[in-house]
């Protein structure tokens, strides 16, 4: 099954948050409200400047598509 790269997810125990999964390597979770992330793989490379950069792009793709698809909902609020 192919993946979106970016999920959005809540949970009842926790109303307050919403977070983003990212289903590629590095997979992690983000809680937005909290700007948290939950990295589920080990991040591997020889060169930790390098991965800590690349972790702190997709990072902020992250939060950049969250906002994004938080527009989309607002806007299709809008027009009804």
């Amino acid at each position: 099954m192919k993946l979106p790269k970016f999920l959005l997810a809540d949970n009842s125990e926790m109303p307050e948050d919403l977070f983003v999964v990212h289903t590629e390597y590095p997979r992690f979770i983000l809680n937005v409200e909290e700007e948290e992330v939950e990295w589920l793989d080990d991040l591997e490379g020889d060169d930790e400047e390098s991965m800590a950069e690349e972790a702190t792009k997709v990072v902020e793709q992250a939060f950049t598509w969250c906002d994004e698809e938080l527009a989309k909902y607002d806007d299709e609020e809008d027009e009804e």
